[in-house]
């Protein structure tokens, strides 16, 4: 997004101030368009959520929303479409419409004075562990920010999808998620000081740094288990454990942040074997912890006898993704599709939120 020249992200109890969102530029006879990468944490994650660093990579995989004219306020996924008529509308109600409901509360549009429709769809497996749902988000805010002729920069517009989901939606979930959908690309994040996720005034943004060209070559492999997971559920119980001070979950956690610094080192020098043996650690934390299942250790254990240096969780566990660090990446790849993989494709890196108008 280009450099914010109006103060409408706003740090007071009410949250996101839209008051000030004047003049709106609407779709001017042509239509926005909008998309936003998915990502697999490739090591330090779930400490975004504690104040810790991860190294993430965006997918090749995105969300797309484009906000075109109608005769009425629709929002249309897949082969699905739910039309808006007054504020009651939307109301929540767990259903695939809340991401979109959800930014157009944030945003306070009415739909008894709106006409346009917005189109999501998607190239991220849902429900995957790899922010699928955030990138849909993401997307939908961008273009409905471009809609209003509003201007943030990547920090805010990240900031902004985060309290969305936290506020409005009420997902538990960390920082690196809302970071990769703006940012994009393999980069190191530090999160120091948003252990608590407040998003107070004195909360700082995260630090992002892009490893850049380190990402060429990267050898690294997704398998997708086929179970569908709720990354919320899974988060909330360790995270309530964590604030109650459970010191496995706290010294844990304070590990992995640190095996993220090291993997950042490790993978900068390209010294895939020191990187594998970090990843490991990792995930054994977090599999004590009780943040894996079944499906993702069935993966992971083929992948380490197939040769990999390394494996993980790309995200949440219970399900959803793994990955696998091995030189031989499509002899890797076949190793995982044998042990069940529904899907098994590379990482990207793609960039950022995209947002384009055609006229």
């Amino acid at each position: 997004m280009r450099t914010n020249r109006l103060s409408v992200y706003g740090y007071a109890e009410t949250g996101y101030n839209a008051s000030v969102m004047k003049p709106q530029r609407g779709l001017e006879g042509g239509t926005i368009t909008c998309s936003a990468p998915g990502r697999a944490g490739i090591i330090g994650n779930p400490t975004d959520m504690y104040g810790g660093c991860v190294v993430s990579c965006s997918l090749n995989e995105r969300a797309y929303c484009s906000v075109s004219q109608s005769d009425e306020l629709l929002i249309r996924l897949g082969d699905d479409a739910l039309t808006l008529r007054t504020s009651e509308d939307l109301e929540l109600d767990g259903g695939r419409f809340d991401l979109a409901k959800a930014a157009l509360q944030a945003l306070e549009f009415d739909p008894g004075l709106e006409r346009f429709e917005i189109s999501i769809h998607t190239d991220v497996p849902e429900q995957a562990g790899l922010a699928g749902s955030t990138a849909m988000l993401a997307s939908v805010v961008g273009a409905l920010l471009e809609y209003r002729g509003i201007e943030l920069n990547r920090y805010q517009l990240a900031e902004m999808v985060k309290r969305i989901e936290s506020e409005i939606m009420k997902l538990t979930c960390g920082y690196q998620d809302h970071y990769m959908a703006v940012f994009g690309g393999l980069s190191f994040i530090d999160l120091r000081g948003k252990e608590w996720m407040r998003q107070t005034p004195d909360e700082p943004f995260a630090t992002v740094e892009s490893l850049g060209d380190a990402a060429n070559g990267l050898p690294i492999v997704l398998a997708h288990t086929g179970v569908m997971r709720n990354s919320g559920a899974v988060h909330k119980s360790i995270r309530e454990r964590w604030i109650e001070g459970e010191p496995a979950v706290v010294n844990g956690y304070s590990r992995i942040a640190e095996l993220g610094r090291l993997g950042k080192k490790a993978l900068l020098l390209q010294d895939w074997r020191e990187l594998g043996k970090l990843m490991n650690e990792n995930h054994a934390i977090q599999r004590d912890l009780g943040g894996s299942g079944p499906s993702n250790e069935r993966l992971i254990e083929a992948a380490l006898a197939g040769g990999a240096y390394g494996a993980k969780l790309a995200g949440a566990g219970q399900g959803g993704t793994i990955l696998a660090l091995a030189e031989d990446t499509g002899g890797m790849a076949r190793t995982l599709m044998h042990a069940g993989a529904e899907r098994v494709f590379g990482l990207g890196p793609s960039e950022g939120l995209v947002v384009e108008r055609t006229l």
